[in-house]
């Protein structure tokens, strides 16, 4: 399995937009502006992070990233988890890459909830948990991640650390298609000249279902 966590400087592409902050939204109490001039310093310190990272300037991006990813801002313990994994700019460290990982995907960060998954597909940083990997996987792909929906294919149909169901194969492969996953029509046709007419049917209803209630 190849471990998808992102060791070039395109994991540091996100940007932040401050429009998806609307007026509708005013602040209405003290509280609330506090909370709110935080996040603007979390996106602060982690633009100054992307912007050394881009200036391979690890060390200045590891600093500022943990600035932020300490006051929860996903998209920092996204890119913190990354350096943690790969040692750039601090001492590699697979368990600090699955606490950083771990804390961005709790809050729906995508990209992280794949890594997240994969870690505990392999065991760095934490107990392999093949379970726990696929629970992650499935999330992941349900909310558009295109490689975690072929990794999961592939794992349901080469029956690899979970037991082979070629029905559940065909479905993820399915939603792999749908998220435009690289090499997913190849995948798809391959995994579907195993199943019968009946498996075929029961394959595609389950990724009906899975589209109207993910």
């Amino acid at each position: 399995m190849s471990l998808n966590l992102v060791s070039n400087l395109a994991c540091f592409r996100t940007r932040v937009s401050f429009a998806r902050f609307p007026r509708t939204r005013l602040v209405a109490s003290m509280t609330l502006i506090a909370a709110f001039l935080g996040n603007v310093a979390s996106y602060a310190d982690y633009e100054q992070g992307v912007n050394a990272a881009f200036d391979g300037d690890y060390a200045t991006a590891y600093r500022e990233f943990s600035i932020a990813a300490k006051e929860g801002l996903a998209l920092a313990q996204y890119n913190l988890g990354i350096l943690y994994f790969t040692g750039r700019g601090v001492e590699r460290d697979a368990e600090e890459a699955y606490r950083w990982t771990s804390a961005a995907a709790e809050q729906g960060h995508v990209a992280a909830q794949f890594n997240l998954a994969t870690l505990l597909m392999t065991g760095e940083g934490v107990a392999k948990d093949a379970s726990m990997a696929v629970n992650w996987y499935s999330r992941a792909a349900k909310a558009g991640h295109p490689e975690a929906a072929s990794e999961l294919a592939t794992l349901f149909f080469d029956g690899r650390e979970v037991e082979r169901d070629r029905v559940v194969a065909h479905a993820w492969a399915s939603y792999a298609v749908a998220n435009k996953a690289e090499g997913a029509d190849a995948l798809l046709t391959r995994i579907e000249r195993k199943l019968d007419t009946a498996e075929l049917s029961a394959a595609r209803r389950l990724f009906a279902q899975w589209k109207i209630a993910p």
